[in-house]
């Protein structure tokens, strides 16, 4: 079951990190045909292919790809609010995007083996709720806008595994697929096929570019604790990460 298996590992990496705020789904859009409907067989993409097989090739060109983007609004299994991702990775490992919750953003910045984060005071005041007000306002007076790093931190270890694409695509090649065919749609403005695989009641959408290279462009899922919908895009482009300018704070020597 590899949409099971990658929508689980792409959408757990990216709740890695602890965060509640607004949500936004809805990024494909139907352009015929009720859901589940198949097209007739002379505009039927993959013509001659089963679900499993297309979802085969699918995945080979997803993981050949050298960056992409991934970007979409998913649920935090630990706080039970949504987490909106927007980041660019590539398969060196460096990365750049933001992660928004709680009506705050936290930019990130992975290059090599550094990863930078900056929060801003909305983000700040959220992670410091319960805590003494003396406290949030130093928080904010010392951190808010301004580019941090933290070597030993547990969110920075999170933060580069999240930055990986091997690990946030995942690498399961192991075992059938019982994808089935879908309908067809698109996905900003590309279009896709609907494949999707069930998990007991928990069902796995994967929609799959038809034309040019078969790249997954959507990942859907309804499983409970890792429920949300990601949209990968901006395929082979250059990840534009770079060690900020200016002043930069160590977290592991403030303590």
């Amino acid at each position: 079951m590899r949409i099971n298996t990658v929508a689980a590992l792409c959408i757990a990496a990216t709740t890695a990190v602890v965060f509640t705020g607004c949500a936004d789904n809805g990024n494909a859009k139907s352009t015929g045909g009720a859901a589940g409907s198949t097209p007739s067989r002379a505009e039927e993409p993959f013509p001659g292919l089963s679900g499993g097989e297309i979802l085969d090739q699918a995945f080979e060109a997803t993981m050949g790809a050298r960056s992409v983007r991934v970007k979409g609004d998913i649920q935090d299994d630990t706080s039970g609010g949504p987490l909106r991702i927007d980041i660019a990775l590539d398969t060196k490992g460096d990365c750049v995007g933001t992660l928004s919750a709680d009506g705050g953003k936290t930019d990130v910045i992975r290059v090599g083996d550094a990863v930078y984060m900056r929060y801003d005071e909305a983000f700040l005041r959220a992670q410091m709720e319960g805590e003494p007000q003396e406290d949030s306002d130093a928080a904010v007076d010392m951190l808010a806008g301004k580019w941090t790093t933290a070597g030993k931190d547990a969110e920075a270890a999170e933060i580069a595994d999240l930055c990986d694409l091997d690990t946030l695509l995942g690498d399961d090649t192991e075992g059938a697929s019982a994808a089935t065919r879908g309908r067809t749609t698109t996905v900003d403005g590309t279009p896709a096929l609907a494949l999707k695989e069930k998990d007991g009641k928990d069902t796995y959408t994967a929609y799959v570019a038809t034309q040019g290279k078969p790249y997954v462009l959507r990942l859907d899922s309804d499983a409970a604790g890792d429920s949300g919908s990601l949209v990968l895009s901006d395929y082979d482009k250059p990840v534009a990460a770079k060690k900020p300018a200016g002043e930069i704070l160590d977290l592991d020597d403030l303590g």
